[in-house]
């Protein structure tokens, strides 16, 4: 499974990635340098949405439509 996930980081703003597992991201973002250089300075983050997908390609093209998205449609898609 492949997932398309968002998290909140300590400063408020939001982060968007792919993954195949989203426990593993979610650890690295906060503890390791496997996170993204993004989230390093901004610890520690959470986890507020996330899709599943069969393939990496269909989880990184929805990767790419979410940061499309204004934050206010991010914030809109994560109360859904």
């Amino acid at each position: 499974m492949n997932y398309t996930y968002m998290m909140k980081c300590a400063d408020g703003t939001l982060y968007t990635g792919w993954t195949t597992s989203v426990e593993k991201r979610l650890k690295a973002h906060n503890e390791g340098k496997a996170g993204a250089k993004y989230t390093r300075a901004k610890r520690p983050v959470e986890l507020v949405y996330y899709e599943g997908y069969a393939t990496k390609e269909e989880a990184m093209s929805r990767e790419y439509a979410i940061k499309q998205l204004t934050r206010k449609e991010k914030l809109t898609l994560m109360d859904f």
